[in-house]
C-alpha cells in the first residue's frame, strides 16, 4: 500500500500507474449475495448446473459486481494520510471486455490520469482503472473513476 502525505505528492503522480493491488478471488457465494442485494438473478451467474452448458461453461460474475470491487482495490492500494474522507464521485466510461468466471483472481491497475484541488482543502482525481483477470490477455473491466478526498495536507 501506498500512503501520500500530502496532495501536492499526489499531483507529482500525474499519468503514471501509481498501483497494481494483490489478487482477489471470486467466488460463487458473492456472485448469489450480488444477485440477492440488486434482484439480477439470470442463470449465467446464479445457476451453475445450467451455466455449465451455457457460453462460458460455469458461471460468471455480473460485471457491476466487478466494477463494485473498484472500493475493494483503492482501499488496499493506497491511503491519504490525514485526509478526513474519501468519496466516489463518479465514474467516465466503463466497459467489461471479458468474463469472470467463478473462481477467477482479479487484481487492478491504477493511472492517475487528472487530479485537480477543490477548494479549501480537497482534491479531485481521475483513474484510470483496468481489472486484470489472472491467465487472461483481455482485461474484465476498464473504468474511469473520480474520486474526492478531503482534508489532506497540502
Amino acid at each position: 500500500m501506498r500512503t501520500f502525505t500530502s496532495y501536492s505528492e499526489v499531483l507529482s503522480c500525474l499519468g503514471q500507474e501509481v498501483a497494481v493491488t494483490d489478487w482477489i478471488t471470486v467466488t460463487q457465494q458473492q456472485i448469489q449475495l450480488f444477485a440477492d442485494a440488486t434482484g439480477d438473478h439470470q442463470w449465467i451467474h446464479v445457476d451453475p448446473e445450467r451455466a455449465a452448458a451455457g457460453p462460458f461453461g460455469t458461471p460468471i460474475a455480473h460485471g457491476f459486481l466487478t466494477l463494485s470491487l473498484l472500493p475493494r482495490f483503492f482501499e488496499s492500494a493506497f491511503a491519504f494520510e490525514g485526509a478526513r474522507m474519501g468519496v466516489n464521485y463518479g465514474l467516465n466510461r466503463v466497459r467489461f471486455p471479458a468474463p469472470v468466471p467463478v473462481g477467477s483472481r482479479l487484481r487492478a491497475r491504477m493511472t492517475l490520469q487528472q487530479a485537480e484541488r477543490i477548494e479549501p482543502d480537497g482534491l479531485q482525481m481521475a483513474w484510470a482503472v483496468t481489472i486484470e483477470r489472472e491467465g487472461s490477455e483481455r482485461p474484465v473491466c476498464v473504468a474511469e473513476s473520480l474520486i474526492h478526498s478531503y482534508g489532506a495536507p497540502h
